[in-house]
């Protein structure tokens, strides 16, 4: 897949199948619509293209919000790199460009820079200054410009339309089933591991703690997690706590994990959580050796969902 920063770098692909949006997530939802533009571009003999923006357009558009989204830029292409896109386009989304009227979007990036011959779009795919444009006015004016347009449905679970707004109202009410079920794959933190306090060395449950360095990167309900953790190019078991630690009165959140059977110095490394189930809401213990009672059994239960 080739990436494009900007879009004045991109060079149009032949026959260009296009699709736009922010893909927060790279969702089930959102590989519905990649699916089908692989699909035409291998039956066309065309090149498959997605066009993207960064930062999420929310973070620009309400400063004054407390944004979160699914996936950092980097995590995005990554995702995107292995559905097998021809082409990605990472458009920088500022002020400026939120002004830009819809009529223009289609005529300067769909027509003029993409010289786009089918787009393929999302059930509520909005776009341009104040998010007017829409389906309608896509097909309107393929006609004039001589390109196709094709809708995806809303992809459904449980009669439950998968969206990035419900997948972050799933991991922020814990249920990491749901969200897990709607992105197709466990969601996950990557982080580095920095300095704790060390107690859980002490107690016979180490623990590394994890900076995320994404600002903006969601994290999921305070408690305690089975995950699967990345390190140094190999996955390991692991159960994961989020929470203020109020036995040992912790007066910030704290995201920290404990690796089975891993017992080497990884201070500064990077690391990849991948959350499978959560175990238990935050809990204040009475005092060490009841933590201790709870971690063993925290670990009992999230080795019978991950083996």
């Amino acid at each position: 897949m080739k990436v494009y920063r900007n879009i004045e770098d991109y060079t149009p692909a032949q026959n260009a199948v296009v699709t736009i949006g922010t893909f927060d997530g790279v969702h089930t939802g959102h590989r519905a619509i990649i699916f089908r533009v692989k699909q035409i571009a291998g039956e066309t003999g065309g090149e498959s293209v997605i066009v993207t923006f960064q930062p999420h357009p929310q973070i620009v558009l309400h400063p004054e919000k407390n944004i979160f989204i699914l996936n950092s830029n980097e995590e995005k292409i990554t995702l995107l790199k292995e559905l097998g896109i021809g082409h990605l386009i990472v458009i920088p989304f500022t002020g400026e460009f939120s002004t830009l009227p819809y009529i223009d979007f289609i005529k300067t990036i769909l027509v003029d820079k993409l010289h786009v011959r089918v787009l393929v779009t999302g059930y509520d795919h909005h776009f341009g200054k104040n998010r007017k444009g829409n389906l309608q006015h896509l097909v309107e004016y393929g006609m004039q410009h001589h390109f196709e347009v094709e809708e995806i449905k809303a992809q459904k679970i449980k009669n439950i339309a998968v969206s990035s707004t419900n997948i972050r109202k799933a991991l922020l009410a814990g249920d990491i089933r749901t969200a897990n079920n709607f992105l197709g794959y466990p969601y996950f933190l990557n982080g580095q591991v920095v300095k704790g306090n060390d107690i859980g060395h002490t107690i016979g449950f180490p623990t590394a703690n994890i900076d995320v360095k994404e600002p903006h990167k969601l994290i999921p309900a305070q408690g305690a997690y089975a995950v699967k953790v990345e390190v140094e190019n190999k996955k390991y078991n692991g159960m994961l706590n989020i929470g203020m630690r109020p036995t040992i009165t912790g007066n910030k959140q704290v995201i920290e994990v404990n690796i089975f059977n891993f017992n080497k110095n990884i201070y500064s490394a990077f690391l990849t959580v991948y959350f499978m189930k959560k175990l238990r809401d935050e809990i204040k213990f009475s005092g060490i050796e009841q933590m201790k009672e709870h971690l063993a059994k925290d670990k009992e239960n999230a080795l019978k969902c991950l083996t």
